[in-house]
């Protein structure tokens, strides 16, 4: 097993000890054929026992391995006749992040995809799949030009996160992140995203606006690296691994959470395993889905897309936060009367203090008074609204009172 992972340590010496007992049966000429099958078997149920508990630091790590398979490794095995586009037409040409013209199944198509380096020379080169401005401005620039000619896009994302340098600061990291937002909720053609490795933080975003996100078995996806976050909760950055398990970032926790719309089978091992297993499920994966969104008219697809990612972020209100007029207010009772809020206490008075604190409390009294009654109004408005079955449920209180 090439590039093997800590976790599968046991897989290795377990194949290791096969590979000795067959080779010492060839020389012996000794048959070890009832032997080699028991450890096959074992092999096979130890392999079952620790791909089927990978915890979501394990899939980190899974995701950013060496040999996992980059954009352009599937850009290659998925799409015919591939065209590489260069240049934002601005600044320059930013290898972390490449594009082009290609055919689906003959039906042409706009690709995109963050590239990372397959060795260290090559990485330096590409920033560690880390995009410039550049970059997303190249990448604005590709899906634009699909939009005008009516071309599906395909983005594949695969980054720990926008380049952090000052080059890319001074150029506009943050406005050239905040454009594509913008420009990708309003394309009029179908998108769909796929995560084939580490999708972290704004630069995944940046080419992740799409009618459908998808990602791969093993891959992540989160608003800020594990690093990144162990490095602001716990000012240690080799604390990832204990990141990466509360942060919620494994596809199974995304489709979960409807960030995404499915999970992608991968090889048994990872998708480094086997390339071109990998790059037929991602195939028919795309295929599916453009099948589904080529259908829908150009409003349809807009509104497919909004609803998408306005449907991220569900919460629930609590049926004391109905008691609340406004954030440090004194709770209110349902009679109208105020409560002291928990924890509190109230402060006795001296004598001496009695005039002061007599004034002080009338002002208090006439403060929870006016809070009640603003209370039982804007829960006696918001009855009226739900009765009427009009439309303005969600409607301010100050909104309610001038309709009626």
């Amino acid at each position: 097993m090439a590039g093997e992972l800590p976790f599968e340590t046991p897989l290795v010496k377990l194949r290791e000890k096969i590979q000795e007992l067959e080779q010492f049966g060839k020389e012996k000429g000794i048959d070890f054929a009832e032997e080699i099958a028991r450890l096959e078997e074992r092999y096979r149920q130890l392999e079952e026992e620790i791909y089927s508990q990978i915890t979501p630091s394990q899939k980190m790590h899974l995701a950013r391995h060496h040999q996992r398979p980059t954009s352009l490794d599937m850009i290659d095995l998925i799409f015919e006749d591939f065209i590489e586009l260069h240049g934002d037409r601005v600044f320059g040409d930013d290898l972390a992040v490449v594009g082009g013209l290609a055919k689906l199944n003959g039906v042409p198509v706009t690709v995109l995809g963050q590239q990372r380096g397959k060795d260290t020379k090559d990485n330096i080169a590409r920033f560690f799949g880390s995009a410039h401005p550049e970059g997303f401005r190249k990448a604005l620039r590709l899906m634009q030009q699909a939009d005008k000619f009516r071309r599906p896009i395909v983005t594949f994302i695969d980054t720990k996160g926008a380049y952090p340098g000052i080059t890319a600061e001074e150029r506009g990291q943050s406005e050239a992140i905040a454009r594509n937002l913008r420009e990708m909720a309003m394309l009029r053609v179908p998108v769909i995203c796929v995560v084939l490795g580490e999708g972290g933080s704004g630069g995944a975003l940046a080419l992740g606006v799409g009618n459908r996100v998808l990602m791969l078995e093993n891959a992540i996806y989160s608003v800020i690296s594990p690093n990144g976050a162990a490095s602001i909760l716990w000012k240690d950055a080799s604390k990832a691994d204990q990141a990466a398990e509360a942060m919620k970032i494994t596809a199974q926790d995304l489709l979960e959470m409807e960030v995404i719309e499915e999970i992608i089978p991968e090889p048994r091992g990872g998708a480094h395993r086997d390339y071109e297993a990998t790059a037929s499920a991602i195939k028919e994966a795309i295929v599916r889905h453009l099948e589904e969104l080529s259908i829908m008219h150009a409003d349809e697809l807009l509104e497919d897309r909004y609803r998408k990612f306005r449907k991220i972020g569900k919460f629930t209100v609590a049926e004391n936060a109905k008691a609340r007029v406004y954030a440090g207010s004194p709770a209110v009772s349902p009679a109208g009367s105020a409560v002291p809020a928990e924890g509190s206490s109230q402060e006795k008075t001296s004598p001496a203090d009695s005039g002061d604190a007599g004034h002080a409390g009338g002002e208090a009294r006439e403060g929870e008074a006016a809070a009640g009654k603003a209370a039982a109004e804007i829960e006696a408005a918001g009855k009226e609204t739900s009765n009427e079955g009009g439309t303005e449920e969600n409607a301010s209180p100050e909104l309610v009172h001038k309709q009626e």
